[in-house]
């Protein structure tokens, strides 16, 4: 979601990127990119949101003019959300050294995504066909069964990795409520349903709990995108749960509930003893 959020608005989405070798040689989670061909860029973030494609990942990250500089481009949007328990190594999220995320910094950019008409776009798609050769296309459907089965879902990503477990984050928009809802470290093929149970639990306490704290926004920059502008000076207010809550999968968890302009966010890591640092007001 990151890779996704920070190179949408460097990327024309018309634009036609030539797979690499190194693209073509990541695994697992592939769409198939043959070495030599070109693809659009477009297609492209439609296969990394939808089926996880981690080849599709690496393809937009050299698009930018070489892995480096998408690597840095993907680092820099997480300085300027404030995401500051993450460093990115890799385009695709897959495990690597040095690289890391929390749970509070997923919330930071799925609330950047919420703002982004094309990722929205991009996330939402349910199906469809990518084409890896003229006479070879491949079937695209979305891993967040969310979409699918949840009302007033309106997207988010699932992944997994050996040292992260199975991650998600959904985010859901019922009477004119918005919810975002991130975890990380959830027994594998629980996280959706996790997902769901913090949902309910956030629509029913919606207005009834005391909050605990803020989200902080993105820092102020002169050369803001219009996405990036769209969230300046946002916050989100976060709520502490019922007791309850804790039970939310197979292992305790430390849940928090926020909102912004009619956005609430709860967040979760599963699993794992959690703390919290302090972050300054914006």
């Amino acid at each position: 979601m990151l890779t996704a959020v920070s190179l949408i608005p460097v990327l024309n989405p018309n634009a036609m990127v030539v797979a690499s070798k190194q693209a073509t040689t990541v695994s697992p989670n592939i769409v198939g990119l043959l070495a030599g061909h070109a693809y659009k860029v477009s297609d492209l973030f439609t296969a990394l949101l939808t089926i996880s494609a981690n080849d599709a990942a690496m393809a937009l990250a050299q698009a930018t003019g070489s892995l480096s500089q998408g690597m840095a481009d993907i680092n820099a949007e997480a300085r300027h959300l404030q995401a500051d328990d993450t460093v990115a190594v890799t385009p695709n999220g897959l495990d690597a050294p040095g690289q890391h995320t929390s749970a509070y910094d997923l919330a930071l950019f799925a609330r950047q995504g919420l703002a982004m008409p094309a990722f929205l776009k991009y996330d939402q798609t349910t199906g469809g066909q990518f084409r890896i050769s003229k006479k070879k296309p491949v079937g695209l459907w979305n891993q967040n069964t969310l979409l699918a089965t949840y009302p007033g879902a309106l997207g988010g990503k699932i992944g997994w990795t050996s040292a992260a477990g199975a991650t998600y984050v959904g985010m859901a928009r019922r009477h004119g409520v918005t919810l975002i809802v991130t975890l990380l470290h959830c027994p594998a093929l629980t996280e959706i349903d996790a997902g769901k149970s913090l949902l309910n639990w956030g629509f029913a306490v919606d207005g009834k709990v005391r909050p605990v704290g803020t989200l902080v926004g993105p820092r102020q920059s002169p050369a803001s995108s219009p996405a990036r502008s769209a969230t300046e000076g946002n916050r989100l207010r976060m709520a502490r749960p019922a007791t309850r809550a804790q039970s939310v999968g197979s292992s305790p968890s430390v849940l928090v509930a926020a909102g912004f302009s009619g956005v609430v966010l709860l967040a979760a890591v599963i699993g794992v003893g959690y703390t919290r640092r302090q972050r300054p007001r914006a």
